[in-house]
């Protein structure tokens, strides 16, 4: 039976229904749409293999994710690699290779490949630290390994000596990276599936432990040791504006001067800058401007409230109030981010409104439509409990601060 080679149209394309063996429809110069028992549509080009001239058949695309009007122009390019002696299936073959080892490339060259697209995301600091996280206890092993070649036992070997040294919360964070990138990989086609989603759990789990703080009751003692401490000003008053706002110490560290409205006696905090990356308004107290009009003739040429002393152009580190604090003799009694806890444990025994106190902190609720509604509704109340802690703050510094349980507003 003569094999019909009258250009196919789109409805005899859709409508072709499968028969008992499989058969094929012909659009002519080699290109045929086989339908399958099953109803499968497949386009397929037969031509003879230059050089060779055997015939030869090759699929060109799936129907209908390969429209008729598309298998048409893929023939039509296939013809034209035939009119140059090239053998399309060659062609492709090559196509896919050259592809396939731009991807599967080394784990290091990935990573900055990822890097150029995470950093755009987080700070500098933030970024450093992942770059460092990768660069000491990845690339050494791992770098020149292909992430196609990365498997879990691999991986888990390679980590073991930070177990081994008890760097549980290191350990966690490279994981997490690593996983970070291994998603990107698959997201970008360079692999089919992430090999290491599970391999944080294969590590021992260190059981957490609560940051170093102090009693309520401790805060005199506190601010006495602060104002005698034989530390730099600046770095006193970071600490202080850090127990104030109640804010993490990577947030206090880098406070801006752009980010004061006096106006509206408020520090805004933009997302960028905050874990949970979210803005986060913080009400400023007759204190923390008292603070801000000390600081004004120390750093108000600079963009930041505390900047480093070495280049004034960046922030104070993070750690600057944590190794402050240690040379005050509070190495394992008090960190830098124990007076977030000092400051809540606080309020709560004051009776102040524990979503309220929440929110002061920046926590986030994980019902976002109260969430919203928290972020809407306690800035008049904030602003209340924040004066109230640095009036509190000011009274252990002066020695007159009195523990008398709850006090008289419970809730506000």
């Amino acid at each position: 039976m003569a094999i019909k080679t009258t250009p196919l149209s789109d409805t005899e394309v859709r409508t072709a229904k499968p028969k008992e063996k499989q058969y094929s429809l012909y659009d002519g110069d080699g290109l045929e749409l086989r339908i399958s028992p099953a109803g499968s549509k497949r386009w397929m080009l037969r031509y003879k293999r230059p050089h060779l001239n055997k015939p030869n058949v090759i699929k060109i695309g799936n129907y209908p994710e390969t429209s008729l009007a598309n298998a048409r122009k893929i023939r039509a390019e296939y013809r034209e690699l035939l009119d140059r002696n090239i053998d399309p299936q060659t062609h492709a073959e090559q196509q896919s290779e050259a592809k396939r080892r731009e991807l599967s490339t080394t784990l290091a060259d990935v990573a900055e490949k990822w890097f150029t697209v995470k950093f755009s995301k987080v700070s500098d600091r933030h970024a450093f630290n992942i770059r460092r996280s990768f660069e000491s206890h990845l690339f050494p092993d791992l770098g020149k390994r292909a992430v196609t070649d990365l498997t879990a036992p691999l991986v888990i070997e390679t980590l073991k000596p930070l177990e081994a040294a008890d760097k549980a919360e290191t350990l966690s964070r490279v994981c997490q990276r690593l996983n970070e990138l291994m998603t990107w990989c698959v997201n970008t086609g360079i692999l089919q599936h992430n090999p290491l989603a599970g391999i944080k759990a294969a590590f021992i789990t260190a059981k957490p432990e609560n940051m170093p703080t102090l009693k309520p009751e401790q805060l005199p003692e506190l601010m006495k040791a602060l104002s005698f401490a034989q530390i730099r000003i600046q770095t006193r008053c970071l600490i202080e504006w850090q127990l104030h706002t109640m804010v993490r110490p990577s947030e206090a560290a880098g406070a801006r001067w752009d980010e004061i409205d006096r106006e509206q006696m408020l520090w805004c905090i933009p997302a960028e800058r905050m874990k949970k990356k979210r803005e986060h308004k913080v009400p400023l107290t007759e204190q923390t401007l008292a603070l801000l009009d000390y600081m004004q003739p120390i750093s108000g040429r600079t963009p930041f409230i505390f900047p480093s002393e070495r280049n004034p152009g960046r922030p104070t580190h993070s750690e600057t109030a944590n190794r402050a604090l240690q040379r005050m003799g509070y190495k394992g009694i008090l960190v830098s981010h124990g007076l977030r806890a000092l400051a809540s444990t606080t309020l709560n025994e004051q009776g102040f409104d524990h979503d309220v106190i929440e929110a002061a902190l920046a926590h986030q609720d994980k019902n976002q439509v109260r969430a919203a509604y928290n972020r809407a509704t306690y800035l008049d109340r904030r602003r209340v409990l924040m004066q109230w802690w640095s009036s509190h703050i000011e009274e252990a510094a002066t020695g007159k601060m009195v523990m008398a349980g709850k006090r008289g507003l419970k809730v506000i």
